[in-house]
């Protein structure tokens, strides 16, 4: 019997059953090809449907060719689309989860298009978006005719593929909500004017769906609570506007935020420096405001947020899409008992909408098997069972423990340290970056689950590889800070990241951060040494401050260090240093970049491989180098490649 009583109760909306308040919303995945459903996305929600979640949300469904607000946007706008979406459902439904399909125009906020052009976006009135530098044209009578129409055609043809129902995306400033906002709506026929007729689009909506459909058919709505920005809706429009139409709809879906700013958009997927289950309290608002269902999303990464949420009677149902992306199991293990089981998202973005972003299919960094589901699914056992070592216990060397033990192998993983988590124990000691840690704890929890025997403060090397004879040794070794050669002259002090995070040196009051990698630890360290109160500038070997984060992370960031008042240089190349002065470079024109009365130099220059290991075996056993001690990069690429080594053993 499950102790999550609220969260494992069953929904009735319009005479389909929810199993449980466990929702996976809407998201782009950018797996569908042709702007189809194909066998990759099926398999990926079939891992969730068979994880246990109540109701899938599918991601945006265009419903007119002005929609296409990316090349990969799933188009509902043609009957071809129906037999993707009728395996679909039949995939989830034998699971017993409910399969609604997201409806939608983008307006204004168009991506990109299919070849590169610049598209013609259309709005309720020829207002610019700020962060796409979309100057729109106002819709006239017969488009917005057209697109209204499109709106039930896809509805029907999801009705027809056996989709339990659909939800109308009114959130993020989406088309439906530049009608309903006042700012962006500047008409002047019947579409403008109180809110009862900024709304008529949206009820023309909700009407031509409910005719084309069945009586049966679920119709929601998704709106940001509060769009998050200056011109953007707030709560008391969000809020009103839900509560005329509701007597149309089966529930509501609130999330928060905008696509039209850069920080609206930050809430589409908000990053770990957002707090957890941050909506809860306009979530409240809303459910007291409503006589039907009230469905929330902003950040609920566990169970026991969720269980909290539903049990205080802030919502009926919980979006919890990124941690079933992280643990598609999560609603089976917590429903068993097993909820400290659960790998817990950690709300990087970094292979979720970070991938979405540079238009490849989604996946998850803890979690690689997301996305690749036909690859990496089903767990195989291993031919023949050996004896592994693996070398290090960082991310890399976890992972390919606990996936080699889960497949039969006996695998003793050894570490040099007395912690386990290699780069992950430095990432959580930066601003806003705790949550981190959690990759290390679930890593290892799948290990202590896999049976893997880990030995701590040892480091393997010939001698101990000798005596133990295994089959393999896995070389995880990781990496260490990078020190390039610059000129150096004087006594002015230099250290680098890892020794400030450390607290291994006493630093000088002006410090100088130089970010080569412009990720998120220079502007960390930049942001942590200002807060100690130090004088701080960050100077960056790239265009912009956190060039190489996905773009949500990296706009919370940036703000964060703009109301800190952190000077940022950036198309800036360590040249050299003396007593008090460090010498850059502009790489763009090589001309030089003087910061003088600097007491401290701060190296965040990237990482070098440790892979000394690798040589000292030779002859020995067979080797398998997997993660920074092959190439330093990311946690990403070191956890999918201990999945990948693992795989093939």
């Amino acid at each position: 019997m499950s102790t999550f009583t609220h969260l494992f109760e069953p929904l009735q909306i319009r005479g389909k059953r929810l199993k449980n308040r466990i929702m996976s919303s809407g998201h782009d995945t950018s797996i569908p090809t042709d702007n189809l459903v194909n066998d990759r996305l099926i398999a990926y929600h079939k891992a969730r449907a068979e994880g246990g979640v109540g109701l899938i949300v599918l991601q945006v469904a265009g419903v007119h060719d002005s929609a296409r607000y990316t090349s990969h946007v799933l188009m509902a706008t043609d009957d071809a689309c129906i037999e993707g979406y009728r395996q679909l459902a039949e995939t989830c439904h034998a699971h017993g989860t409910v399969v609604l399909s997201q409806i939608f125009h983008p307006g204004r906020e168009i991506m990109e298009s299919s070849d590169g052009l610049l598209a013609v976006a259309y709005s309720a009135s020829a207002v610019p978006n700020e962060r796409f530098r979309v100057m729109p044209r106002a819709l006239d009578q017969a488009m917005i005719d057209e697109i209204v129409q499109g709106y039930a055609d896809a509805a029907r043809r999801l009705h027809q593929a056996g989709i339990d129902g659909v939800e109308v995306v009114a959130s993020h400033g989406y088309l439906p909500a530049q009608f309903i906002n006042p700012r962006v709506n500047r008409r002047t026929d019947g579409y403008n004017g109180e809110l009862e007729q900024r709304l008529r689009f949206l009820r023309e909506v909700i009407a031509a769906v409910r005719a084309a459909t069945a009586p049966d058919f679920i119709i929601g709505l998704r709106i940001s609570a509060d769009e998050r920005d200056a011109e953007g809706l707030t709560e008391d429009e969000s809020l009103a506007a839900v509560q005329l139409l509701q007597s149309a709809l089966d529930y509501v879906h609130i999330v928060a935020g905008t696509s039209a700013s850069l920080g609206g958009a930050i809430h589409i997927v908000p990053p770990m420096a957002i707090e957890a289950a941050y909506l809860a309290r306009e979530a409240g608002t809303f459910k007291a405001s409503l006589s039907i269902p009230l469905f929330v999303t902003g950040r609920i990464n566990q169970p026991q947020e969720a269980e909290l949420i539903l049990a205080r009677g802030q919502a009926d149902v919980c979006g919890m899409t990124r941690a079933l992306i992280c643990d598609p199991e999560m609603p089976n293990k917590t429903d068993s008992g097993r909820a400290e089981d659960v790998r817990a998202c950690i709300a990087c973005n970094q292979a979720c909408i970070g991938h979405f972003h540079r238009g490849l299919p989604i996946s998850c960094i803890q979690h690689p098997e997301t996305g690749r589901e036909q690859q990496f699914g089903q767990l195989q056992k291993a031919p023949q069972r050996k004896r592994i070592m693996v070398a290090g216990g960082g991310p890399a060397g976890m992972k390919a423990a606990a996936v080699a033990a889960a497949r039969g192998h006996e695998v003793t993983l050894y570490e040099a340290s007395a912690q386990l988590g290699g780069q992950v124990l430095l990432a959580q000691l930066l601003p806003r970056r705790a949550e981190f840690g959690g990759a290390s704890t679930n890593l290892q929890r799948e290990m202590q689950l896999a049976g893997v025997e880990v030995v701590r403060n040892t480091r393997v090397d010939r001698a101990l590889v000798e005596r133990e004879k295994p089959d393999l040794v896995i070389v995880a070794t990781g990496a260490e800070p990078y020190w390039p050669a610059f000129e150096r002259g004087g006594e002015l002090q230099v250290v680098d990241a890892w020794q400030v995070l450390r607290d291994e040196v006493t630093l000088g009051r002006s410090v100088l951060v130089v970010d080569w990698r412009c990720d998120w630890i220079g502007p960390g360290i930049a942001e942590r040494l200002v807060r100690a109160g130090h004088q701080v500038q960050l100077a960056l070997n790239g265009t912009h401050c956190g060039e190489n984060l996905p773009l949500y992370v990296r706009d919370q960031l940036a703000g964060e260090l703009h109301k800190l008042g952190i000077p940022i240089t950036p198309y800036a190349r360590l040249y050299g240093c003396d007593d008090n002065t460090v010498y850059l470079q502009h790489t763009a024109s090589g001309e030089p970049m003087i910061f003088e009365d600097i007491d401290t130099l701060v190296l965040c220059q990237g990482h070098q491989p440790v892979d000394t290991l690798v040589d000292e075996l030779s002859g020995l056993v067979q080797v398998k180098r997997i993660g920074d001690c092959l190439a330093p990069r990311t946690a990403e690429e070191a956890i999918y490649e201990g999945l990948k080594v693992a795989w093939t053993l």
